[in-house]
């Protein structure tokens, strides 16, 4: 690679994982709980209208996770007529996010070619799947670890402070569009996910040289 080192940075569920609500819905469906009933309860902590959102606390390490797990528990509803068991709820939440080994290997390429590669997640506990974080990332940023969340201009600007990168050199990977936009505001280039050979397009033209842009195909 040619010029300036370049740094790639990358979310966790939904880019290196299939898409969120598909693994969501395998987690109510094995635990008998009422989707629509789950979604309704759950609208006001995503679209981020709750003050002192326990969401955002969560993921920034400010609660404990056995806690949140309790008072989620008792907000859902179980399609069986019984209580939702709170003990390990989040790690049978996030049970089915099944790596999507095709991305991992894009970030390695990109790693190979001399990028730097980072992870930037938010985290809900930190029960990552992490046997292919150490091959495929030079730094791994989990929001609950160092009490920041996306979409937060601090945690972007750490992740490349850790990376020794302006955020003019990086791009970041999200599916979350408010993610993406956080980080575009702070000069880096947003790749908003929708499948692998996509975001592998996007990040090759990001990654080539000015010289090789202008002979790339639009």
């Amino acid at each position: 690679m040619n010029g300036t080192r370049r740094g790639v940075i990358s979310d966790w569920g939904g880019v290196l994982t299939p898409p969120l609500l598909d693994g969501i819905r395998a987690w109510l469906d094995a635990d008998r709980i009422d989707a629509d009933h789950y979604y309704e309860v759950m609208r006001p902590y995503f679209e981020g209208s709750l003050p002192d959102n326990p969401v955002h606390a969560l993921e920034r390490g400010e609660i404990d996770t056995a806690e949140f797990e309790r008072d989620l528990a008792a907000l859902l509803r179980s399609t069986h007529g019984g209580p939702v068991r709170a003990e390990g709820l989040i790690h049978r939440m996030f049970s089915r996010f099944e790596p999507v080994h095709d991305m991992y290997e894009t970030l390695r390429a990109a790693r190979r070619s001399g990028a730097g590669t980072a992870l930037l997640s938010n985290s809900w506990g930190n029960g990552y799947p992490r046997e292919h974080f150490a091959t495929t990332f030079d730094t791994v940023v989990i929001s609950g670890e160092v009490g920041m969340r996306k979409p937060e201009e601090r945690i972007y600007l750490h992740t490349c402070e850790r990376m020794g990168l302006a955020p003019e050199d990086c791009v970041f990977i999200d599916d979350l569009e408010h993610n993406i936009e956080t980080a575009e505001a702070l000069g880096m280039t947003g790749i908003l996910h929708t499948d692998v050979e996509s975001t592998r397009r996007a990040l090759a033209r990001f990654l080539a040289s000015e010289d090789e842009t202008e002979h790339q195909p639009a």
